[in-house]
C-alpha cells in the first residue's frame, strides 16, 4: 500500500512539493479577487460570497452570547470535561513560554533592555466544512489569552445559515475567545485583515485553511501579520524492531485520514517490519470510514525506506524537517539532542501524533513543508511584539561617539555622524 523506495526516491518523494505555478496563481487571483471586494463592499460583499460558496448566509456574523451560553447544553458533559482538561495541559505547557520585560544593562550611564507587549487584537480562523475543530480553537487562541492579547476575535464558516457548531462555541468560552464571526473562507481572511461594519480589524490572522485561505493569509501580510502559510500535513515515523507495527500503522492512517495529500513517511532499520507495516495498514485502512482518503495519501504521497542504522534515520528525517516525528525506538530519549529539525517530536511507543493534536499541551500549529529548516510552531511568542530601549548619559555618549562617526562616514551617512557630533560639541 506505502511505496517502500531507496533513499533517493525517499528523499525526492519527501522533499517539499513544488509549487505548481499556474495553479497557485489561481488561488492567488480568486483570493486577490475576493479581498477587493471586501475592502471596498464590506459586509455586504462578505455576505455575497457567503451565499456563492457555503450557501445561505447567516442573520448575523456575531454569535451572541445568548447563543454561546445555550450551547453549553448541547454538548456532552464528558466531552466538555475533556476539553477542559486539553485546555489546562495547553495552559500549562505554554505559561513557560512567556517572557517578562528585563533590562539587558544598567550601569549608570548606559540603560538599554527590552519590552513585551501584546498584540492588541488578534483573529484566528478555525476551518469548517465537513468536520469542526475545537481542538484548534484551543491551540490558536490559548496562546494569545496568555499573551495578554486585548481581543482574540475567531472567524470560522456554518453551512446554509446554519448555527454554530456547539462545541466550537464551547471550545471558545473555555479559551477565552472574545467574539465568534460566522464567516469563513477568503471573506473571513479579507473581513478580519481589513475591517467591515460588523467584523473590527485586526493586527495579526493565525490558524489553518485552505489553499484559498493560505492564498488569502499570503496577499494580506504586510497589512496584518500572519502565522505561516501552511501547506500538507504530514508525518515522518522512525521505527526499529521493537516497535508495533500495529502502531506504526495507526500513526500513518491518522495523518493519511487528513486529506489525499497529507504526506505519511516510515523510515525504519528492518525491511520485515516495513512489510509487517503495510499489511497492517491495508487491514486497518479496510474498516477505516474516510477509507478512500487514507488510502489514496498513503499510496500517492506516502513512502517508506529501510536504512542500515537509527543515526541514519534520524539524518533522513534532518533532511525532510517533517511537521510532525515520531521516534518509535527502544531508546528514543537518547536520539532527540540528534534531532535538528523538526515541529514538534514524539518518543516511544505510547506517544502518538494525536496525542499532540488534541491534548498533552505542545501546539499543534507546526511548520510544513521542510519549513521546520527555519520556522517553529505557534507559541505565545508569536502574539507579543519586542521592543528595546535605550538610555545614555553625555558622558557615555561622549565615550561612544567617535566610534558612531566613523561608521556612519564609512557609510556616506554624514547626517548620522552629525546627530552624534553634533552633540558632542555643545558645552554642558
Amino acid at each position: 500500500m506505502i511505496p517502500l523506495l531507496s533513499i533517493e526516491e525517499f528523499l525526492a518523494k519527501a522533499a517539499p512539493e513544488k509549487t505548481n505555478s499556474k495553479e497557485q496563481q489561481k488561488f492567488l487571483q480568486a483570493a486577490s479577487t475576493i479581498i477587493a471586494d471586501v475592502q471596498e463592499g464590506g459586509d455586504q460583499a462578505v455576505r455575497s460570497y457567503i451565499e456563492k460558496f457555503d450557501g445561505k448566509a447567516p442573520k448575523t456574523f456575531l454569535v451572541s452570547r445568548e447563543e454561546r451560553n445555550a450551547a453549553w447544553d448541547l454538548v456532552d458533559d464528558e466531552v466538555i470535561q475533556s476539553l477542559q482538561r486539553a485546555a489546562e495541559n495547553i495552559r500549562d505547557f505554554h505559561r513557560k513560554q512567556l517572557n517578562n520585560s528585563r533590562m539587558m544593562q544598567a550601569d549608570g550611564d548606559v540603560i538599554s533592555g527590552q519590552l513585551y507587549r501584546p498584540i492588541d487584537r488578534v483573529g484566528i480562523y478555525v476551518p469548517g466544512g465537513t468536520a469542526v475543530y475545537p481542538s484548534s480553537v484551543l491551540m490558536n487562541a490559548i496562546p494569545a489569552v496568555l499573551a495578554g492579547v486585548g481581543e482574540v476575535n475567531m472567524a470560522t464558516p456554518v453551512k446554509d445559515g446554519e448555527e454554530l457548531a456547539p462545541i466550537l462555541a464551547v471550545a471558545a468560552d473555555i479559551a477565552g475567545v472574545t467574539n465568534i464571526y460566522r464567516v469563513g473562507g477568503v471573506q473571513a481572511v479579507a473581513a478580519l485583515a481589513y475591517g467591515t461594519e460588523s467584523i473590527p480589524k485586526v493586527d495579526k490572522i493565525v490558524g489553518p485553511g485552505n489553499a484559498y485561505v493560505a492564498a488569502a493569509k499570503k496577499l494580506v501580510y504586510g497589512d496584518v501579520g500572519i502565522d505561516m502559510i501552511a501547506g500538507p500535513s504530514e508525518v515522518a515515523i522512525i521505527a526499529d524492531e521493537s516497535a508495533n507495527p500495529i502502531f506504526v500503522a495507526a500513526d500513518l492512517i491518522a495523518q493519511a485520514e487528513h486529506d489525499t495529500i497529507a504526506r505519511a513517511f516510515l523510515i525504519t532499520t528492518s525491511q520485515a517490519f516495513a512489510e509487517a507495516v503495510d499489511q497492517e495498514l491495508v487491514k486497518q485502512c479496510q474498516v477505516l470510514p474516510r477509507k478512500e482518503i487514507a488510502t489514496t495519501s498513503l499510496q500517492e504521497k506516502g513512502a517508506s525506506v529501510v536504512v542500515e542504522t537509527l543515526a541514519t534515520a534520524v539524518d533522513v528525517a534532518n533532511r525532510i524537517a517533517p511537521e510532525h516525528l515520531e521516534i518509535q525506538v527502544k531508546d528514543p530519549l537518547s536520539y532527540l539532542s540528534k534531532v535538528k529539525h523538526a515541529g514538534s517530536v514524539f518518543l516511544g511507543h505510547y506517544t502518538p501524533e494525536a496525542l499532540g493534536d488534541y491534548f498533552a499541551g505542545p501546539n499543534h500549529v507546526l511548520p510544513t513543508s521542510g519549513t521546520a529548516r527555519f520556522s517553529s510552531g505557534l507559541s505565545v511568542d508569536d502574539f507579543v511584539k519586542k521592543t528595546t530601549y535605550l538610555y545614555y548619559t553625555e558622558e557615555a555618549l561622549r565615550e561612544a561617539g567617535d566610534d558612531v562617526v566613523r561608521i556612519a562616514n564609512q557609510e556616506q551617512l554624514e547626517g548620522h555622524g552629525l546627530a552624534v557630533s553634533k552633540r558632542l560639541e555643545e558645552k554642558r
